[in-house]
């Protein structure tokens, strides 16, 4: 990403946003004496999505299941990797799961055997998505792919014109894709582009966990169920199909519409590589928050409802985010900040389906209608 080592945030009216809403949020956790890290409903949150995804496949493994318990206990770890995503590797990786290092490597690892990999996550996520969000060219979660068009910067194709319909089938494969294609594209990238920094001797370290944890997924996942335990292998790649369907389309729902929504902004960096903004100020201008009076979504996923707390405090465990957003809403409204946050899930979710219209139906980006 030769574009990313250009762009810098330049905050040109000398904001205090930043300064003053870290010092309120610290207060918060000072005054009730309450640790920024997981705490108990945290932790039994996070056993319940790891037995989400983990004890149907056990399930599969110890009980010989008829067809129709089988394909069950996929539709139930498909909600479990969605679950154990949002709620449980994401804050691992973020460090925020706890102050201990080893602590946060083991649960960020769980990514690992969900299909995906957390070396190329983190570097994906922490560094690409969190730093330039929504800046196209750089910020990959809205970089053009399976015909999806998520920024308007991006070169317009006419069967866009109907990505409102079938960006939510693209969705289905985001998951799917990890095992099969995008982790090993990423890794080879990110090892040429200067996004990672490892060195020859971790690059190959890398390269063995990439390819080790893939293949132990392949043979658990696969292999065991139709040639050890005997079921059919219609049914094992059907049910494996079903489960990142279900999985991929609640994590990359979820996701999009915290960033693809109306309200959020796409800045684009300046003839000199800025963005003329304190860096705080552009996460709350292109990230929004949805359903905060939902506490069964809010729970099960976990920092993406969030997500404008996340953005600027992702050292903070999610779970505490419900109370720092009063916080965080306050502050931004004195600072004459936008806090974008819809109602509920599907308020964002058409405000979502009205954005992936208008970016499919015109070919030129008009920067007065967004």
């Amino acid at each position: 990403m030769e574009q990313q080592k250009r762009v810098k945030f330049v905050n040109k009216e000398k904001t205090q946003f930043l300064k003053t809403l870290k010092q309120r949020v610290d207060k918060y956790f000072t005054d009730n004496n309450i640790d920024k890290q997981a705490n108990g409903a945290m932790i039994l949150k996070s056993v319940v999505m790891l037995s989400m995804y983990i004890l149907p496949i056990v399930a599969i493994y110890i009980f010989h299941l008829p067809s129709w318990a089988v394909i069950r206990c996929f539709i139930v770890s498909g909600f479990g990797v969605a679950g154990v995503g949002m709620g449980v590797m994401h804050d691992a990786n973020h460090g925020a799961y706890s102050h201990n290092k080893f602590v946060n490597t083991i649960l960020g690892g769980t990514l690992n055997i969900l299909g995906g990999f957390d070396v190329n996550w983190r570097l994906q996520h922490n560094i690409l998505h969190h730093t330039y969000t929504n800046i196209t060219h750089i910020d990959e979660d809205i970089s053009q792919r399976l015909k999806m068009r998520w920024s308007p910067y991006f070169k317009w194709h006419p069967a866009q014109r109907y990505q409102h319909i079938y960006a939510f089938f693209a969705y289905c494969l985001s998951t799917l894709s990890w095992v099969v294609m995008k982790d090993y594209k990423q890794f080879y990238t990110y090892s040429r582009n200067g996004v990672s920094k490892a060195t020859k001797k971790q690059y190959y370290w890398d390269m063995f966990k990439l390819i080790f944890f893939k293949v132990i997924y392949i043979i658990y996942m696969i292999i065991i169920p139709i040639w050890v335990l005997g079921y059919s292998g219609g049914l094992i790649a059907g049910g494996f199909l079903l489960m990142h369907a279900i999985g991929g389309f609640v994590l990359s729902t979820v996701f999009q519409l915290a960033h693809v929504v109306e309200g959020a902004e796409f800045p684009m960096p300046n003839e000199k590589g800025e963005i003329e903004n304190e860096w705080a100020i552009h996460q709350l201008l292109t990230t929004a928050d949805f359903g905060h009076s939902n506490k069964l979504l809010t729970w099960y996923a976990g920092g993406l409802t969030h997500q404008i707390e996340h953005h600027v405090f992702p050292d903070i465990c999610h779970i505490h985010y419900p109370k720092i957003a009063p916080i965080v809403e306050q502050t931004a409204k004195e600072f004459g900040i936008p806090y974008n946050n819809s109602p509920g899930y599907f308020t964002a979710l058409a405000s979502h389906v009205k954005m992936l219209k208008k970016f499919g139906l015109q070919s030129d980006f008009d920067l007065a209608n967004v």
